[in-house]
């Protein structure tokens, strides 16, 4: 369990990975370094003259198959793992030096990068954590599908996915609060199903795709098992969320709502806040949040009190 601190904090010593990216198949090199206090994270690449990329809203660029920065004309591709471990394990401030325009698929999941944290320890910085504190509820919509953030005092998550068999519907609830990211949440793989493949490298996409990182589904089942978890699925989901929701530029307080929602909705989302300053305020810490505006208390939010449309 990570104790997740009042204060920001940077990882301890560098850490370096190799692998390839997940759609281009590139081969590349990463290594995470320290960063002061206040600087959020950074992406730098290093094949064109350490040219940076702070991971926020504004940088936000294709979202369809994984979420990617843009700033200029210079792309990192497939952020979404490393920023939810990031968040999830209270990694505030680091550098990211990539020497390609994606960010590695290592195993899948976000396991390999908290591995590595905790193997190098964080360090606390003298700078209080600012919160993303939400204040009134926002929602995006999308026929069937739906993600919503509504005030509260952790950091709640409702997640519902309904896929085909053999996936079908399953819901994730928990609060990222209790330091269970990496026990829960990290582990959990990214996923496709075998029939799109030529579809997909059609679009040039999944070039470096492997059954050692992701799951890989027939009409019957796994064909790569066994499984990390019962619902793998929907917990992958629950990390592409954290990851996707921290180009908000904090830490959210709050409770995020998503019913068949993907990197889309997700960013749009962030767009969303970003655009409506008075959803949110700054503040230190996870104190006590304020009532919400709307009718419903958050808690008695749930995905299948949503109304779906055909």
């Amino acid at each position: 369990m990570v104790q997740i601190t009042q204060s920001e904090q940077t990882i301890r010593s560098e850490i370096k990975f190799h692998g390839v990216g997940l759609h281009s198949g590139a081969e590349v090199s990463m290594r995470l370094v320290p960063a002061p206090a206040g600087s959020g994270i950074v992406f730098r690449r290093t094949d064109l003259d350490d040219f940076e990329i702070p991971a926020n809203g504004r940088n936000v660029a294709k979202v369809s198959y994984a979420t990617s920065l843009m700033r200029g004309s210079v792309l990192i591709s497939t952020t979404e793992h490393l920023l939810s471990a990031l968040i999830g394990f209270g990694v505030d401030n680091v550098i990211v030096e990539v020497d390609n325009l994606e960010v590695p698929i290592l195993d899948g999941s976000a396991l390999p990068y908290v591995e590595a944290f905790q193997s190098v320890g964080l360090k606390q910085q003298r700078r209080r954590r600012e919160v993303l504190r939400i204040l009134k509820d926002v929602e995006v919509r999308d026929g069937s599908k739906f993600i919503g953030v509504y005030p509260g005092t952790g950091y709640g998550i409702d997640y519902t996915i309904d896929f085909p068999e053999p996936i079908g519907s399953s819901r994730f609830q928990g609060d990222l609060e209790t330091g269970d990211y990496a026990r829960l949440i990290a582990p959990a793989r990214t996923f496709g199903f075998r029939e799109d493949e030529p579809m997909l490298r059609n679009m040039g996409l999944i070039r470096g795709a492997s059954d050692e990182s992701v799951i890989v589904l027939t009409k019957t089942g796994v064909q790569n098992g066994p499984l990390r978890f019962p619902d793998e699925f929907v917990r992958h989901k629950v990390l592409d969320l954290i990851g996707d929701l921290a180009l908000a530029g904090r830490r959210i307080q709050g409770r995020v709502v998503a019913q068949r929602a993907g990197h889309a909705m997700h960013a749009a989302l962030v767009q969303r806040l970003m655009r409506d300053r008075s959803a949110w305020e700054l503040a230190h810490g996870f104190d006590e949040a304020p009532e919400p505006e709307s009718a419903a208390h958050p808690s008695e939010i749930h995905p299948e009190d949503l109304p779906v449309h055909a």
